[in-house]
């Protein structure tokens, strides 16, 4: 169960968290802290928040299936084949 102390950041379903038109898709490299929240070398779906990013976060969907800020270094963006995240994106 996750600390509210360690908690990250929840949406607030702001016009800047979008979903992203390229690379809707992120590896978790790191997860300090956010054990619960986040599994090592999974393939995780983000939103677009341009503040965030400029802050060095990422608006990710954890585990719980909600989306929350994490630091942007804990993930690797990829760029997938289109066929692949087409089908990615039905599922997620």
């Amino acid at each position: 169960m996750r600390s509210s102390l360690s908690r990250p950041k929840k949406s607030r379903a702001t016009p800047a968290a979008q979903p992203l038109v390229t690379g809707h898709f992120a590896i978790c490299v790191r997860n300090d802290g956010y054990e619960a929240s986040l599994e090592l070398r999974k393939l995780y779906p983000i939103l677009e928040d341009t503040f965030a990013m400029q802050h060095g976060f990422m608006r990710v969907i954890d585990e719980s299936g909600e989306d929350y800020l994490f630091p942007s270094d804990y993930f690797v963006l990829v760029t997938l084949p289109q066929a692949v995240e087409q089908r990615l994106q039905k599922i997620a």
